[in-house]
């Protein structure tokens, strides 16, 4: 295995048979990174190599979906999975924190999850994960659309009711200002392209608040906050290591 991938740590939820030698996560220390689309939370994890329990978009195929008649191959785009999810949290407040915490898995630390977003989902496992450590992933949405841009992932797809310069326009109220609208499109991208990531960045600012996981987590000491648009992905690294190693130290992990 390359030296920065991390390594898959099974996750068994419930009606799955789980091995002898499992714990519910809700008794065990986790490492979660926060944060929302494109702040640098997959880059991080590679370069981290910690041991990684499936990430968030699975745990939501694997345990929100099928709540809801759908499975993980059904063909949803980034706007109807947000809907569910949202339907999701007004029956569980907790939203995928409550679903992290009805799994359970071999005991290992550090072990990492990918991730959590929001007030509602931080303040839940802050409150009922009682042995999760938190690092809180920050960057602006204009520079979370750049990177969405750059990651062609095939996940990042929605559905568009019309491409043109007042769609845009649209899409980027109350989300960009006009300089950082100008700046956007100024970009070498065409209007499709802008138009998908900047509709999903628009999307999810309306089911978290970016900046909701700061107030549930601030002045918390299980929690580290990094502005990943002013450190390089080395920087970060390092700064975890070291909480990592603060927190082993503390809890005698």
């Amino acid at each position: 295995m390359p030296e920065n991938v991390a390594m898959s740590h099974r996750l068994y939820l419930p009606g799955e048979l789980a091995p002898s030698g499992t714990q519910p996560l809700e008794h065990l220390p986790l490492l979660v990174l926060v944060g929302l689309t494109g702040v640098g939370k997959s880059s991080l994890l590679d370069a981290l190599s910690y041991p990684a329990l499936p990430d968030r978009r699975e745990l939501v195929d694997r345990y929100v979906l099928p709540l809801f008649g759908y499975q993980a191959g059904d063909k949803l785009d980034r706007i109807e999975r947000f809907a569910l999810t949202r339907h999701f949290r007004q029956e569980h407040p907790g939203g995928v924190a409550e679903a992290l915490a009805a799994g359970k898995t071999q005991p290992v630390w550090p072990l990492v999850f990918d991730g959590l977003r929001g007030e509602d989902e931080a303040r839940y496992a802050l409150e009922h994960l009682l042995k999760t450590y938190f690092v809180v992933l920050e960057a602006t949405d204009l520079t979370r659309l750049s990177r969405l841009l750059d990651r062609g992932d095939n996940f990042d797809r929605v559905r568009l009711d019309r491409v043109d310069l007042d769609a845009i326009y649209q899409l980027a109220q109350g989300v960009l200002s006009a300089d950082e609208l100008e700046q956007a499109l100024s970009w070498n991208v065409s209007a499709q392209e802008l138009s998908v990531k900047l509709k999903i960045v628009a999307e999810e600012r309306k089911n978290y608040d970016p900046t909701g996981a700061r107030r549930a987590l601030l002045g918390s000491s299980r929690a580290l906050f990094l502005d990943t648009e002013q450190l390089s992905l080395e920087a970060e690294v390092e700064q975890i290591r070291a909480f990592v190693n603060r927190v082993s130290l503390e809890a005698r992990l």
